[in-house]
């Protein structure tokens, strides 16, 4: 280590006194572009709606009722006041991927935040997982977060800020069985969250991963009552024996906190934490 002066490493005083003021700002994301994928139901809504009350203009993306998407959009644009746009882009088409960045810059700005949220699910054992599901998870798990980041990285690089959150899972730290497609997806965005943190790391752009366990959405409402059908037992059953049974703490988590976790990330409290794989899973990888 080269013997450098101590002040060259510390942050100046008024360095920190700028990241209080903007942490007790009311909209500290005020006047940034947050594209979200996957963001009209679910984790993707929870996340955004965060964004936009801390200010935050937003891409919205994913799938849905084009008439209840549009609905999404009007509502947080008008009860947080600031600007939304739509893009249906199918992110297992990396042309589709361009074609909503341009957009996004052109309808509203550059991203200042980027957050990879989309994702799908298959169970399977191996020897009978389809492969169109497979190339389809892989495609939209992953391969879509290196199109959205390859196309951010060089501006937020050009002007010293960028806030890249991928919503990896559990399953980006353990594996589980008849997962593997998924479970092979996430620990890539995992991987690729460490590496685009490397790269980035001199230049104010941070990446994080956010690796939630279980989240209470309607999907997730949905997946109870199918299987309390399927296996003949009740909701509370499927509940505590078979989703939150690797979980310690015996709840469900939030979209808002994981809304709230990426807005912080977001802002200046997040400036140094970047290629971490934070879990949000009640200690489930704790084990």
């Amino acid at each position: 280590m080269t013997n450098q002066p101590l002040s060259l490493w510390k942050p100046a005083m008024n360095t920190l006194a700028r990241v209080a003021q903007l942490e007790a700002a009311p909209r500290p994301l005020e006047g940034r572009v947050a594209l979200v994928t996957g963001s009209t139901s679910g984790i993707g809504l929870g996340v955004a709606t965060e964004l936009a009350r801390q200010g935050a203009a937003l891409v919205l993306n994913g799938l849905g009722d084009p008439d209840e998407i549009e609905q999404i959009r009007l509502d947080l644009a008008r009860d947080h006041q600031v600007e939304a746009t739509y893009s249906d882009a199918d992110l297992r088409d990396p042309e589709a991927i361009r074609q909503m960045m341009a957009m996004a810059h052109d309808a509203i700005g550059p991203v200042d935040i980027l957050v990879n949220n989309a994702g799908i699910q298959h169970v399977a054992p191996i020897e009978d997982f389809p492969v169109a599901r497979w190339d389809a998870i892989i495609a939209i798990n992953l391969t879509s977060a290196f199109h959205t980041i390859r196309a951010v990285l060089p501006r937020m690089k050009a002007e010293g800020y960028g806030r890249i959150i991928n919503i990896a899972s559990a399953h980006g730290l353990v594996g589980s069985p008849f997962k593997s497609a998924y479970v092979a997806a996430k620990h890539g965005v995992v991987g690729l969250t460490k590496v685009v943190a490397l790269e980035a790391a001199e230049s104010g752009v941070t990446c994080n991963a956010i690796c939630p366990g279980y989240v209470w959405t309607p999907l997730v409402e949905q997946q109870i009552d199918d299987q309390a059908k399927a296996f003949k037992i009740t909701p509370e059953q499927v509940i505590k024996d078979v989703l939150l049974k690797a979980q310690p703490n015996k709840r469900f988590a939030t979209v808002e906190e994981i809304g709230m976790l990426t807005a912080y990330l977001c802002g200046p409290g997040g400036a140094s934490i970047t290629g971490a794989a934070l879990p949000v899973d009640g200690a489930w990888t704790a084990h």
